[in-house]
């Protein structure tokens, strides 16, 4: 029996990360090819056959037997903020790389994550769902279909159901964190799952218009202020609120006025993490440009397509952006854990408590110098949650977040992740994408970022315009799909005609604005009614 050392970061310090453990050709001494796997969460995990690799829950350590392998992967899911649990040693800086290097899977364990969030609001007035009224919809789902309640304090905050959970951002809106699913066709199931189930209910609906609630699916509230919007009973939204406005202009605005939809998906290397990421970024622009449907403020155009994407170029540079570094020659792992140490914390977690770190460094931490806890020191419940504190437009955990989509309507939510599996998923496709931003400088990237919030597709773009661009990238994910062999190219239908016309979901409710609803917001919460 070989104990597997170095690379695999074996101890009690990853118990509460929630992954698991693949080592891939392990051999007899210990020696592992493929994508290594970094070992997670006691309890989880059982070895293959009579030998593998084993979890010792008291010993704290993984080892491998005869070259087995453990049988449980990495999802590309995102972890619970709120458990509030914490233990196990110590970290370092090499266990931070180790914990993003345990994303690593073969591409046959590769996974597509969802997460999809969307405003509340009162059928008879449009106002604001309370918190009170958003405690009946969870107290009824969980009593109805048997979700289990996630609690702060006497504060239910959430519910999670096989996989899935749901949770409240700071302002109420509801977001939906899908399960890891293998293909388009499970996530869409589970997207209409939640919100029309058969004979056109679902869990949420169902519940929802008992209570006189709806939900609209939209990048930027469309009619209330700051000061309408009820504040979440959630402790690390407290201190986020009170730090907001130190870093940023439209950091208020951020939490409790945006929804965005979000994709999450896997890799099977570091090189393979490098070429996504980048790919990702540079794209980004024109995923917020095909999704771009954020275009009113308090009840008028506020002169973007994307307000969203535009709110986060002010919000918090500081873990906010594009990450130029990600493009730079050596990029992987330990530059993003580099870079996700010079990123202020916001808290730290103890006790059933959120307790006030915002502005100190996770670099004291590490060192057991934060003043705010003198002497202690992080564990990885730690570190997870400050990943879950940095905003880029793409987010590296144990897997990558595309995050530059607004919030939209219910028909539009599979193409999402159907646009980027296309592109990430296929070799051939990935490439062609590598192909095309291959000499795209930082410049033009920084100026996609800029005006695509504005102009859309039609942000002029060397000899043309970004909506040739897109086309041709369209065209690479929808035969990356196709590829995929499972008949998912239906799933890019919602995006193909803003693809053709350059013309954005936000254009045509702003047509609908000035024409049919006589410059009257109110519709289009019936328009982008769930």
């Amino acid at each position: 029996m070989a104990a597997i050392t170095h690379a695999a970061f074996v101890s009690t310090k990853f118990a509460a990360a929630r992954c698991a453990v693949e080592i891939v050709d392990a051999g007899p001494r210990g020696r592992f090819g493929g994508c290594q796997k970094f070992g997670l969460n006691s309890g989880s995990c059982a070895g293959v056959g009579g030998g593998g690799l084993r979890w010792s829950a008291a010993g704290g350590q993984f080892e491998v037997e005869n070259g087995r392998a453990l049988s449980c992967v990495v999802a590309a899911s995102p972890p619970s903020n709120d458990a509030g649990s914490y233990g196990g040693e110590p970290l370092t800086r090499q266990d931070l790389v180790g914990y993003l290097a345990s994303g690593c899977k073969p591409k046959e364990k590769w996974r597509i994550g969802t997460e999809h969030e969307k405003f509340g609001f009162q059928l008879d007035n449009l106002q604001p769902m309370t918190y009170p009224q958003i405690k009946q919809l969870l107290e009824g789902l969980a009593d109805r279909f048997e979700w289990q309640r996630v609690m702060e304090g006497d504060n239910i905050i959430g519910l999670t159901l096989d996989g899935q959970g749901v949770s409240l951002e700071p302002g109420g809106q509801v977001e939906l964190s899908g399960a890891p699913l293998e293909t388009l066709h499970q996530t869409c199931a589970e997207v209409n799952s939640h919100l029309y189930q058969p004979l056109a209910f679902s869990q949420v609906k169902a519940v929802a218009e008992e209570l006189g609630l709806g939900f609209v699916g939209i990048g930027f509230q469309p009619k209330w202020s700051v000061a309408d919007t009820p504040i979440m009973p959630k402790g690390r939204y407290e201190i986020m609120r009170n730090y907001m406005p130190k870093v940023g202009s439209f950091g208020l605005d951020m939490m409790f006025r945006t929804c965005t939809v979000q994709v999450n998906l896997d890799f099977d290397s570091e090189a393979d993490m490098v070429r996504k990421f980048r790919v990702g970024l540079a794209l980004q622009p024109i995923a917020t440009a095909l999704f771009a449907n954020s275009p009113f403020k308090e009840g008028k155009p506020n002169g973007f397509l994307s307000y969203r994407s535009h709110i986060w170029t002010d919000v918090d540079n500081n873990r906010a952006g594009d990450l130029p570094f990600v493009f730079e020659d050596g990029f992987g792992f330990d530059k993003y854990v580099e870079y996700a140490l010079g990123v202020p914390m916001y808290f730290v977690y103890r006790n059933g408590r959120y307790i006030d770190c915002s502005g100190m460094s996770f670099k004291d931490f590490l060192e057991g110098k934060l003043s705010a806890l003198p002497g202690e020191k992080p564990t990885m419940n730690d570190w997870e949650n400050h990943l879950t504190t940095i905003f880029p437009e793409v987010r590296l955990k144990r897997y990558l977040e595309m995050r530059g989509a607004d919030g939209g309507p219910w028909r539009r939510l599979c193409a999402l992740p159907a646009f980027w599996t296309g592109l990430l998923y296929d070799e051939e496709s990935l490439q062609g994408a590598l192909d095309i931003i291959n000499d795209w400088t930082e410049r033009e990237r920084a100026m996609l970022r800029s005006k695509v919030p504005k102009l859309g597709l039609n942000v002029p773009f060397r000899d043309g315009l970004l909506k040739h661009v897109a086309q041709d990238v369209f065209k690479l994910a929808k035969d990356g799909l196709t590829r995929r062999g499972l008949n998912e190219t239906g799933f890019l239908k919602d995006i193909e005609e803003t693809v053709r016309t350059g013309k954005t979901p936000a254009e045509h409710i702003l047509e609908l604005y000035h024409g049919k609803w006589g410059e009257n917001v109110d519709p289009v919460f019936e328009k982008l009614l769930y």
